[in-house]
């Protein structure tokens, strides 16, 4: 018999339990690795959708992007055999819905930052949201952030900086749009955490899906062109990418706190430089390698510390 999921079940149907202020050391080696899968199935889909920017406007190929995550959602409840109608039972719908529009305005912002800014100065700003979260999670959460953490993040984004060497094209008025993004994707992995004790993963999932869809349905018209077949598919590929990305990313902050997993929100930079890689054949500079291994560092650091931190009692 198909077990049901239920709020404060997980996607198999077993019960969540209320997270602790800290962390297991099993617990953060699995939410790590679990949030870097996500960044890296992210950078995918961030990777697909650049070959088409010059057809479709950035909302409509978010709208796709929505909409091919939500039919992804949908095959995989058939094949599990579980209720739509009892999974979308969240204890909290409007924080659902609120974290869904999170979503879908920071992708959006994003897309239309791009746009007009070159993409390293872009990415500069998006990574701000690392900072956010730390920041959020004190006065949102509850959580205790400690210099320790703040010191892994500000030093990941040094790491950032020195890769990309933004311009002066930073001053360009899309940057505040790409900021705001940034706040944006703070809020949505802020309320991710905040949801992972009142529902499921799959209703949470479910309603990345449908919330981000009805939203960006709202906006989508004014930017409509008529697809062709390859935008169709282009739409469920990064839709199936899409699922796989917040499958992880729930859990992940599921089973960690979001200040201790927001320095690995830079892995994306890693990520995207062995894609380039292995897709367009560019050899990382050095200024890349160097700054990886910054970002991998401040990264491994707040890790090591976070596994200490269980075995003896530290003040932070």
């Amino acid at each position: 018999m198909t077990t049901i999921p239920t709020p404060g079940a997980d996607s198999l149907g077993a019960p969540t339990r209320s997270a602790p202020e800290g962390n297991s050391g099993s617990s953060a080696t699995q939410a790590v690795a679990l949030l870097l899968a996500s960044i890296g199935f992210i950078t995918l889909v961030d990777t697909t959708a650049k070959f088409f920017t010059s057809d479709l406007h950035g909302v409509q190929l978010v709208w796709g992007y929505f909409l091919g995550i939500a039919v992804s959602i949908v095959v995989y409840m058939q094949v599990r055999r579980i209720p739509l109608v009892e999974t979308l039972r969240a204890r909290r719908p409007a924080l659902q819905m609120l974290r869904a529009g999170a979503l879908a305005v920071s992708i959006s912002l994003l897309f239309v930052g791009l746009t007009y800014l070159p993409i390293a100065d872009a990415t500069v700003l998006s990574f701000m949201a690392p900072l956010f979260i730390t920041a959020l999670s004190g006065p949102l959460l509850g959580e205790r952030v400690g210099r320790h953490r703040w010191f892994a993040v500000l030093t990941g984004l040094c790491g950032v900086v020195f890769m990309l060497r933004p311009g002066s094209d930073l001053y360009h008025w899309a940057s505040l749009l790409t900021l705001l993004g940034a706040i944006s994707f703070a809020f949505f992995q802020i309320l991710t955490r905040k949801l992972s004790t009142s529902d499921s993963t799959m209703t949470t999932l479910c309603y990345t899906a449908l919330g981000g869809l009805v939203w960006i349905s709202l906006f989508v018209p004014a930017f409509w062109v008529a697809p062709l077949p390859i935008h169709w598919v282009v739409f469920m590929a990064t839709g199936v990418l899409g699922f796989f990305a917040h499958l992880c990313m729930i859990n992940a902050l599921k089973r960690a706190q979001a200040s201790l997993l927001a320095p690995f929100n830079y892995s994306k930079l890693i990520w995207a430089a062995l894609t380039g890689y292995v897709v367009f054949g560019d050899i990382p500079s050095l200024d890349t390698v160097l700054g990886s291994a910054v970002i991998i560092g401040s990264g491994l650091y707040v890790f090591y510390r976070e596994v200490r931190l269980q075995r003896r009692p530290v003040v932070r």
